[in-house]
């Protein structure tokens, strides 16, 4: 199963480098089409994120059905195609519209993060649920270092070249996973497609079944509303903050991304075998919490790449909380479990993008009260809290055998 696993990692390395390459060029791409000053550009810019993450919300938990009736493969494969054409309309956009299409497409191609995840449940035990799950999330962080790093050094050749690079590294993985991936969903664990089950507000009640799932679907969704901060502001907090250019922007990305596949790839492993799932959730809850807080301090750019090797480590809280819920549902309803998780990421980037570049703006423009780049933290601060206190609340026997 190596080749499979490779193409999952790879699917989930180009979601990732969807965010990581937009970010450096955005605030760029969005002022040369719009013709706006940055304050308003972060305002457009949560916009279109708002219209990527609705489309990713209503389609999660309908493409993970479809997954579990019809196969992840075929799925899996024409998300891949798609999202090649997206890039491409997005390298060519050259009014407000038809970046407004881009984000449009994109957020259904990026619902088949649930699928991916679920083809991941299918093939590991339940002991190695979580450890796996962290290899998706050290996906991710690959796609952080590339997309970012990508983004800023094409960024050379205008805001448009590294939309062009993400549609051949799409097309060129679909054609990877046509020849190397097999079909996990079998008679077996098929289920037949049920339309009540295939929108979030469908999926999200037969997850209220499951004793013990709600808390902790609040608790991934409090946690995934303060991490969307990063692609809602970060580059535009680091140019008002530090001056940075699309070049930084991608450097300081992709050193995060680094951190986070050293996190999730390798030190994940010791830290569930010596603490468990429930404990390392806390302690990656809490590393969120302290890194938030600390944004309200730095003044200098080294501070933000002298504090990653702290920031970083909230990066197993996921992880360990996906291993939790996915330990909890039977085999054959792993897609569902996996599409409410994605229409709560998707819910998670409705809210954080629409709230976060709204502070931004609020706290950078000239009638600004005081002048603070770094206040959307802040809410995303106050929002782990709040996932702290539920997850402390969760009792584990809740949890189903």
């Amino acid at each position: 199963m190596r080749l499979p696993v490779i193409f999952i990692f790879l699917t989930i390395v180009l979601d990732s480098m969807g965010i990581g390459i937009i970010m450096p060029v955005m605030p760029d791409l969005i002022r040369e089409v719009g013709n706006v000053d940055l304050s308003k550009a972060a305002l457009w810019g949560g916009t279109l994120t708002v219209v990527f993450a609705i489309n990713q919300f209503l389609f999660s938990p309908f493409i993970g059905g479809l997954s579990d009736t019809y196969g992840r493969r075929p799925i899996l494969l024409v998300a891949l195609f798609v999202m090649a054409l997206d890039y491409l309309v997005m390298g060519f956009a050259h009014a407000m519209w038809l970046l407004f299409l881009g984000r449009f497409v994109g957020g259904i191609t990026a619902a088949t993060q649930s699928t991916a995840s679920a083809y991941i449940a299918d093939i590991s035990t339940k002991e190695d649920k979580a450890k796996n799950f962290g290899l998706l999330g050290a996906a991710f962080g690959v796609g952080f270092i590339l997309g970012p790093m990508l983004g800023g050094l094409l960024s050379e050749y205008g805001s448009r070249a590294p939309f062009f690079a993400a549609a051949f590294i799409a097309f060129a993985n679909m054609l990877f996973g046509y020849f190397v991936l097999p079909e996990t969903v079998t008679d077996a664990n098929r289920r037949p497609f049920e339309w009540r089950r295939a929108n979030p507000f469908g999926a999200f009640k037969q997850m209220k079944k499951l004793p013990g799932m709600m808390p902790l679907l609040l608790v991934f969704l409090l946690l995934s509303i303060a991490f969307f901060v990063y692609p809602s502001i970060w580059a535009f907090f680091g140019r008002a903050q530090f001056n940075w250019d699309a070049r930084m922007v991608g450097m300081t990305l992709a050193a995060y991304g680094f951190g986070i596949v050293i996190v999730q790839g390798a030190l994940i492993r010791p830290i569930l075998k010596r603490f468990g799932e429930r404990k390392t959730a806390l302690f990656g809850m809490f590393m969120h919490l302290l890194t938030f807080t600390a944004y309200q301090f730095m003044t200098e750019t080294w501070h933000v790449f002298a504090f990653m090797p702290i920031s970083v480590f909230s990066a197993v809280a996921v992880p360990a909380l996906q291993g939790l819920m996915s330990n909890s549902v039977d085999d054959n309803a792993q897609g569902e479990l996996q599409g409410a998780m994605g229409s709560l990421t998707a819910m998670a980037t409705i809210i954080s993008p629409l709230v976060m570049t709204q502070v931004f703006s609020y706290f950078t423009n000239d009638q600004a009260p005081v002048y603070l780049p770094s206040a959307p933290f802040l809410l995303s601060a106050f929002s782990v809290v709040l996932a702290l206190l539920i997850f402390r609340l969760w009792k584990p026997q809740q949890q189903v055998a």
